[in-house]
Formats: C-alpha cells, structure tokens, sequence
C-alpha cells in the first residue's frame, strides 16, 4: 500500500502509517502532474493545495482513500469520490484551537494597531517615535465587547472560547442549533458554564464590535456591499476560514470610509495571488492562510489522519 502525503504530514503520522505497512511519500508532485502519477498510490493526503477534483479522480481508478488535513473539503470533489467507491475523510476538530488562536492574534493586533506599528516602526521609529506613540494612542480592549461569530461549528466554539475568557459577550449567528451555553476548562481542572447569545444575522451585524467569520466556502460572500451597511460603525472584521466568504472589493470600500476600523486576513480570493490592494491596505493585517500551522494542531492532525487511512487500507 502506498499513500502520497502531497501537502506534507506531521512525522508522528507518518511513522504511524509505515509502522502499519504502509509506504508513504511526502515528496509533493505539481497539480498538473498528479493525473499521471497518481496511480501508483492507494490514496492521497491534501491539505488546502492541491485539488482533488473530477479529471483528476476519473484518471485514477487505483485511489482507494483521499484524506485532508484540516476542515474544509471544497478542494475535493467529495460526492463524486464517494460516488465512485472512493473513502474520503478529514480531521475538523485537530486544527479548531489553533485556528481560534490565531483569531484573536488579528484582533489584539487590531485594537492595537501593532499590524501597522510593525511596518511603521522599522521605518520610522528612530525618527518619529513620539509621532507613532501618539498615532496608536488610542486602543481598545477587547473586554466588556461584543463578539459576533457566523459559523457556530467547532472553530466557531474554540473562538467563542476564548472569546468568553477575556470577559467578551458573544452574538452566535449559524443556520443549525446553537448550544444555550459553552463550557470553559479553566487552571485546575476547574469547568465553567458560560452563556452564548444566538442572535439573527441583521442584529449580530448591527451590534457587534468584531466580527469572525467560521463557514465554509460560499458561492456567495456573506459579507457584501449590503451586509457592510448594516455594521455596526468602527466594527473590526476577521476572517480565518474560507475564501470567498468575504466580498474584498466592498471590506476595501468599507475600510477607505471607515465603517470598518480594521480587518485580520488569514484567507483570500485566488490564492495563493491575492488581491495586491488587501495586502498593502494600510487598515489589514494579514496572515498566509497558516489558521492550522501550528505544531500541536498538526500533530493532531498527522495522527488522526493516519489512524483514518488506516482504517480504509489495512481494515
């Protein structure tokens, strides 16, 4: 049995799957190669680059197994795989604390402008350090704030979370059921209760201070032209999950007028070539899609993974 690995994966995974006979290759082969070389494997592993798409399944009769590591599955054409016989799994809890994590890095970046002092101060900071130190006087601290989260899956919780132990309200907005209340594991063992708000999309819109976007990819953007005048003024904007779930012409119009005060980018339309105009916007800071680049969460992932191909291959 033979598995390529074509986005990499954690070493702990792939000992788990050679000690389970498996022959694993981590060397990754060119999209545009895979439809001539896949077939010398039992199944493949991705992460969000490289596509898994119909051509390439029709061409591969020999895939037995496709795993992503990570949540979201619109680079796989999932339904199709199955409907071919062909097992498809992923790991949606492994990477929900990191991306969570990384969440609240945009956002304390953004109530203190540190995505700006961070270019501003190499450049300036010899020669007009009062000048700066004045212009970034006017934090905020996320306490005592609303938190509205669209998406109320398991990022969407780990987000809430956090969120809940830095003394913030959270506005729950998700199309299923949203729990009344989430539990927070604190120092000590110690577990606390916490309520959560499920509101409608137009009143987490116009009451929320920040807004973090967790669903998958849409074939509209939630956040539009529209949506953007019904936020609160000053919101700041931070999306982790998906692009395409944010309109990037209307966030830019909404930033230049200041109905938004800030973004936190870690997702773009075309990757990996995103929109010149976002990556130098003066108002966003901004992140190279790495929501689940952390080594714990790729461990976990590496392991789960590796136990579900497994399961399909030596079962």
């Amino acid at each position: 049995m033979r598995i390529l690995a074509n986005d990499g994966i954690d070493p702990i995974g792939k000992k788990l799957l050679e000690d389970a006979g498996i022959e694993v290759d981590t060397n990754n082969i060119p999209q545009e190669e895979l439809a001539a070389k896949l077939n010398a494997y039992d199944g493949i592993t991705v992460r969000s680059a490289t596509k898994v798409r119909q051509e390439l399944i029709d061409a591969c009769p020999n895939l037995k197994v496709i795993g992503r590591g990570g949540v979201g599955m619109d680079n796989i054409d999932v339904a199709y795989a199955k409907s071919k016989g062909i097992a498809v799994e992923n790991t949606p809890a492994a990477s929900s604390q990191s991306v969570a994590e990384l969440v609240f890095t945009h956002l304390f970046n953004g109530v203190r402008f540190v995505y700006d002092a961070n270019r501003k101060m190499p450049v300036e900071g010899a020669t007009n350090f009062n000048g700066l130190k004045k212009a970034y006087a006017k934090g905020v601290e996320l306490k005592g704030k609303k938190l509205g989260i669209i998406g109320f899956g398991r990022i969407g919780k780990e987000t809430a979370k956090l969120a809940l132990g830095a003394g913030m309200d959270v506005l729950a907005f998700d199309l299923y059921d949203i729990p009344a209340t989430l539990q927070l594991e604190l120092s000590g063992g110690t577990k606390v209760d916490v309520p959560v708000k499920k509101v409608s999309l137009d009143t987490l819109l116009a009451e929320a201070d920040f807004i973090s976007l967790h669903i998958p990819f849409t074939e509209k953007p939630v956040l539009g032209k529209e949506e953007f005048e019904k936020v609160k003024p000053g919101v700041g904007i931070v999306n982790c999950s998906r692009g395409g779930t944010i309109d990037e012409q209307a966030l830019i119009e909404a930033l230049d007028s200041g109905k938004v005060s800030f973004a936190g980018l870690d997702v773009f339309d075309n990757e990996p070539t995103p929109l010149v105009a976002l990556l130098q916007h003066p108002k966003v800071s901004l992140t190279p899609h790495i929501g689940a680049a952390t080594n714990e969460a790729q461990e976990r992932i590496g392991v789960e993974l590796a136990n579900l191909l497994i399961g399909h291959l030596k079962g």
